[in-house]
């Protein structure tokens, strides 16, 4: 994978510190897979929310696709994704509740080198304020891939948005303290 550090031209001169601490904004390719045997580019919301927000912040939508909620098609387009240099993080939405076609966890956890479980964990912490008990319902996941991050979220709207509002957003923005995912992009493939 293209280490987007690396290209980092560095600090602009008078960065502020504190919560940055003079580490300037890096802006990373983002794929966005909509799971889902329903959506059409005009109903998917979730996919287009996350587009928005993700563009919003500065970083780059490197392609949006929707498909069914088959275990090997999510799993082909996530693993294509993985397997390219340009593509540093990808996020899925849809598929990860427990009906029978619900499939988006079994679909990405084998391409998983490494899970981050927390991810999961303060998700449902997070929607259980706005959803209360309905959050067990969540199987949300994330990890790394071939030096990819993946993250997959629920397919609804307010749930993508918790989601990229309250976690994802800060851990891909190479200025949040004490830590983010950004700056161990360099090292994910080590052996």
């Amino acid at each position: 994978m293209a280490d987007p550090i690396a290209h980092n031209e560095g600090e602009p001169e008078g960065a502020p510190e504190g919560r940055a601490g003079g580490r300037g904004f890096l802006a990373l390719n983002i794929a966005v897979l909509t799971v889902s045997d329903s959506r059409t580019e005009e109903t998917d919301k979730s996919g287009r929310l996350l587009a928005e927000r993700l563009e919003a912040a500065g970083h780059r939508l490197y392609e949006k696709a929707i498909v069914p909620d088959d275990v090997y098609r999510v799993r082909a387009v996530v693993a294509r994704w993985c397997a390219e240099e340009a593509v540093h993080v990808v996020i899925t939405t849809g598929g990860t509740g427990v009906t029978g076609r619900d499939g988006t966890p079994e679909a990405v956890r084998p391409l998983f080198d490494k899970e981050l479980e927390g991810f999961g964990e303060i998700f449902r912490v997070i929607s259980y304020e706005d959803i209360g008990g309905s959050t067990i319902q969540s199987r949300a996941i994330a990890g790394v891939s071939n030096g990819t991050y993946i993250f997959c979220v629920p397919g609804a709207a307010g749930a993508c948005a918790t989601a990229w509002d309250a976690l994802i957003q800060h851990q891909l923005d190479l200025r949040t303290r004490p830590c983010n995912l950004v700056e161990l992009m360099p090292r994910l493939r080590e052996r």
